[in-house]
This record gives C-alpha cells, structure tokens and sequence, in this order.
C-alpha cells in the first residue's frame, strides 16, 4: 500500500480524543481522507474530507475508532457494508478495545460481503495519538496485515502482528490489565501518602525517579493530586475493558485476582457517577470519601 497519488483512501470513523489526531496523522502522510462522526461538528475541522453518512464512505480501507464493535455494529448493518464492499473497501480495521468473539463475529459478518476485518486496538492514550506514537497489537491473516501496515505505522510507532483475528484484542486486554492495575496502585500510593502526611507531589516526584516510575504515573498522576479527572480515557471504557478481560479469563480459566479487585474499585467509581470522567477518578473510589470532584462532562461522541 503507497502514499502519494496512487495511494488508497482511508476513511475514519469515529473522531473522539483517539479517532481524530489518528485521522490528522494518516492524512499528513499522503494517504486521501474521508471521516465519519455521529456528531457532525466534529468532522468541521476536516473540511469536505467529512461525509454525511457511514454508507456515503468509499475507501478501500476503514478504521473504526469507535468505543465498541457494538457501535460499530449500528452504523454499518449489511446494507451498508454492501455498498462499502461495492465501492471498494477491502478492509476493515477495529481500533477500539472490545472482545475476541466479537472481533470474530464481526468478521464473519463482513466476510460475506468481501471485507476482510483485522483488530489493531490502541495504547498510549490520547496524547500517544496526538504524538503519533501509539503502540498497536494487531490480529490478523499476515496477507491482510502486510496490505494495511503502512496506514497503521502512519499514526503508530509500534506495530505488532499478535495472531490471526481476535489475538490482538486478547493482547489489548492484557494491556488493560497492566494500565487498571497501575493507576489504582499509583490512586493508592497517593491517598497512603497524604494520610502519612506526605506531600502528593514530592512523594510523586520521588516515585518518578525510582522503580515504581511508569507511564501510567507520568500521564495520571497530575489528575489524582488535584482530583481533576478532565477526558483522556474515561471510567466507563475502563470498566468495559476490565469486563472483556475477566470474561476471556474465564474462558481461558484464568485467575486473575488482582484484575477482579481492580475491576470492582473501577466499578465502584462508575456508580459513584464517575463514568464520563478520567479513569483517574478511581482515585475517589480509593479513597472513599466525599469532596468536590471535577470534570469535563459526558465522553466525547
């Protein structure tokens, strides 16, 4: 697959914190654009790149960055994905965190119509995308992977080829595992600390310069000090990642005792109505008490 004037079209759907700096990325790199976004404000800043409706995109490969398969699933019954298909799309990339079943169910769907479906779900979080320095675990038949590698190394800097569909999502979910249970160790870290009647933010920079430094405090830390919980990744995805690891881990007769206690705190901040912020609003599960928490609404559409 070539940039430049023989380069195919990509299409995005979905330009939330994640979806729209990837878009910008593959469009930088010569690759022709098209977007989709329920909210149709959202898709102004690409100009006439922007269409008006899912069955109007005509690119030979579409990206998926919307919270599940199973909005995806919404906006691109058969009838859609027919005349995707009859337009030229030969691939369909999931970038979002969902479930291996449902990576290959969807595949199967899109497969009557031709379209091949690969799962290359996303890590480093919003600023990972702004930088273009996301990490992709990708699941897929190596033919279909060596055709798409290039749009994804647009916008990514690392690019691994787990397994056949489905195996990047398991790789995503074990990714989840790491990033939940760290941010409620650093959520714990902080409260212990001010119990102690420790400074939040010397006891922050301390940790940096040891070996409990981790990308997770680097991008989180600031959000619990001052309980600010404005969107990278919100509550209520941290959740249903959490719940897609536990159930493969049932499948699998995995344990996991850790990821299910991390599960029920993040949980427990979803019903606090924490789900539209931060995840770092776990911080407020940890501690378990009340005060004024901040945010910036509802996740972006």
């Amino acid at each position: 697959m070539r940039t430049g004037r023989d380069a195919p079209t990509v299409a995005v759907v979905g330009l939330g914190p994640m979806g729209a700096p990837v878009a910008r990325h593959i469009a930088r790199a010569g690759f022709p654009l098209q977007v989709w976004n329920r909210t149709p404000a959202r898709a102004e800043e690409f100009g006439d790149r922007g269409v008006a409706h899912p069955a109007d995109l005509r690119a030979r490969v579409v990206l998926s960055a919307l919270p599940d398969i199973d909005q995806l699933d919404e906006i691109a019954p058969d009838p859609v994905v027919r005349r995707w298909a009859g337009h030229g799309t030969a691939y369909l990339v999931v970038l979002s965190t969902t479930s291996p079943d449902k990576v290959r169910r969807l595949a199967g769907r899109l497969g009557r119509w031709g379209v091949t479906v690969l799962d290359a779900p996303m890590s480093g979080g919003d600023a990972g995308a702004r930088a273009g320095t996301l990490s992709l675990m990708v699941g897929a038949a190596p033919e279909a992977y060596a055709c798409v590698e290039p749009v994804l190394r647009s916008f990514a800097a690392t690019v691994e080829l787990m397994g056949p569909p489905g195996a990047g999502t398991a790789a995503k979910l074990c990714n989840q595992v790491i990033v939940a249970g760290t941010l409620v160790a650093v959520a714990e870290a902080v409260d212990l600390g001010r119990r102690s009647g420790l400074s939040g933010e010397q006891l922050v920079r301390v940790l940096r310069g040891g070996l409990a430094a981790s990308a997770v405090l680097d991008a989180k830390a600031a959000k619990i000090l001052h309980r600010e919980y404005g969107l990278g990744g919100s509550t209520v995805n941290q959740v249903k990642d959490l719940r897609y690891a536990t159930g493969l881990a049932d499948a699998l007769g995995a344990r996991l005792p850790q990821t299910r206690h991390t599960r029920a705190l993040f949980e427990e901040a979803l019903r606090r109505g924490l789900g539209a912020m931060d995840h770092a609003a776990v911080y407020e599960a940890v501690r378990a008490e009340g005060g004024t928490v901040r945010g910036t609404g509802p996740p972006p559409a």
